[in-house]
C-alpha cells in the first residue's frame, strides 16, 4: 500500500494506492486546505486517523525545491522533512518530490482521454518532453528521454526573470517592478499574476471596471471572478486581462520547451488549464508558443497537451514510489 500526496499552496490531497500488475488504483482520497495547518504531519496525521490503513511507503508531492529530502515550500509557511515524517508517521519508507516532478510521473499514468490536443505537433515527435503547471504558483519539470523511456526532474524555471515581448508587457513589467523590485513569471502566469495583470489594466485606464465587478473581486477569489467573468463575456476589462494571461502563459511554455529540447511534446497541467480551456483552445496560446523567431519551425513539430485529469500529481507521487520508494530509505 501506497500512501501518495498533492501539496499545493491552496489544497493538499491525500489518497492510499495499491499496485494491481502495472496500474494504481487509489482509494480513500481527501482533500485539505493546506493554509489552515500547521505543516504536513498535521494534516496526514489527521488523514490516518480517518483512514487507518498501513503504507508500506510513501511520497509527497511538494510545491518547493527538495535539498536531502527536505523542502522549503514555496507558497506555504511549511519545513517539510522526509526522514521526520518517516518517525512521526511509522512509516518505513517517505520520499519528497518537487509537486510538477510528481506532475511529470504522473504523465504515465494518463489515459489518451485525460489530455485535450492544442497542437499536434509532428507525426515522428520524440525526445525530451516538459510539463508546466499554473495554479496558485507557476511550477516547471522536463522528462529526459534516454530512447527507452522518460525520467522525470524538477525545475525551479516558474521563478526565472520575466521577459516582455510587447510595448505593453514593459509597461506590464514596469508597473509590477514597482510593487516587488523583482518580476517573474509566476508573478503573472499563476492565479495571483491573473489579478496582477487585471489591476495593471485597469489602474492604466485600459479598461473600467463597474461597481459589481469591484464588489465581487472583494468578496470571492479575484482569479476566478476574473475568469469566469471573461469566459462569459461580461467585461471587456476582464477578458483582456485572460487573453494577456494565456498569450503570456504560452510564451513562457515555449520558452521552458526551448530550454529542455522538449521535442516529445509539452504538457499543461495545473489547476487553472481545465477552467479555461476555450480559452486556450483559441490561436492566442499557440501563437505565443511558437513566436521564437528562427526556432519556430521546431516548436510547430511539437505536440501541445493540456491535462484535464485532476489526480495526475497524485497519481504521479504514487508512481514515483511505485518505481523508486521500495528501493530507497527516507529521503
Amino acid at each position: 500500500m501506497i500512501l501518495a500526496g498533492d501539496i499545493g499552496g491552496t489544497h493538499t490531497r491525500l489518497a492510499f494506492f495499491t499496485i494491481e500488475g502495472e496500474r494504481l488504483t487509489s482509494s480513500s482520497e481527501e482533500t485539505f486546505p493546506s493554509q489552515a495547518y500547521s505543516g504536513l504531519a498535521e494534516i496526514v496525521s489527521q488523514y490516518l486517523s480517518t483512514h487507518p490503513l498501513s503504507a508500506s511507503s510513501a511520497c509527497f508531492g511538494i510545491a518547493g525545491p527538495i535539498k536531502h529530502g527536505r523542502c522549503e515550500a514555496t507558497n506555504l509557511p511549511w519545513v517539510v522533512d522526509a526522514q521526520q515524517l518517516a518517525s512521526e508517521l511509522r512509516i518505513p519508507i517517505v520520499r519528497l518530490i518537487n509537486d510538477l516532478e510528481a506532475n511529470a510521473y504522473g504523465i504515465a499514468t494518463l489515459e489518451p482521454t485525460d489530455v485535450m490536443t492544442l497542437n499536434i505537433g509532428a507525426p515522428d515527435a520524440a525526445g525530451n518532453a516538459a510539463v508546466i503547471a499554473a495554479g496558485t504558483g507557476l511550477g516547471e519539470a522536463g522528462l529526459y528521454w534516454d530512447g527507452n523511456s522518460y525520467h522525470p526532474f524538477a525545475t525551479e524555471g516558474g521563478h526565472t526573470d520575466f521577459a516582455p515581448r510587447t510595448d505593453l508587457e514593459v509597461e506590464l513589467l514596469q508597473f509590477l517592478l514597482a510593487k516587488f523590485g523583482r518580476v517573474s513569471y509566476e508573478r503573472l502566469v499563476s492565479g495571483p499574476g491573473l489579478v496582477h495583470i487585471y489591476h495593471f489594466l485597469r489602474e492604466t485606464g485600459r479598461g473600467e471596471a463597474p461597481a459589481w465587478l469591484t464588489e465581487e473581486l472583494q468578496q470571492q477569489d479575484p482569479a476566478a471572478v476574473i475568469t469566469q467573468t471573461a469566459l462569459g463575456g461580461r467585461s471587456a476589462l476582464c477578458e483582456q486581462a485572460l487573453d494577456l494571461f494565456v498569450s503570456l502563459y504560452g510564451a513562457e511554455a515555449g520558452n521552458l520547451a526551448l530550454k529542455v529540447m522538449a521535442t516529445g511534446g509539452v504538457f499543461i497541467g495545473g489547476g487553472i488549464a481545465p477552467k479555461i480551456l476555450q480559452r486556450l483552445m483559441t490561436p492566442l496560446f499557440m501563437k505565443a508558443f511558437i513566436a521564437k523567431g528562427r526556432m519556430q519551425p521546431l516548436l510547430e513539430g511539437i505536440p501541445v497537451r493540456v491535462i484535464v485529469q485532476d489526480q495526475t500529481a497524485l497519481r504521479g507521487a504514487a508512481h514515483c514510489a511505485k518505481l523508486h520508494g521500495v528501493s530507497k530509505a527516507s529521503q
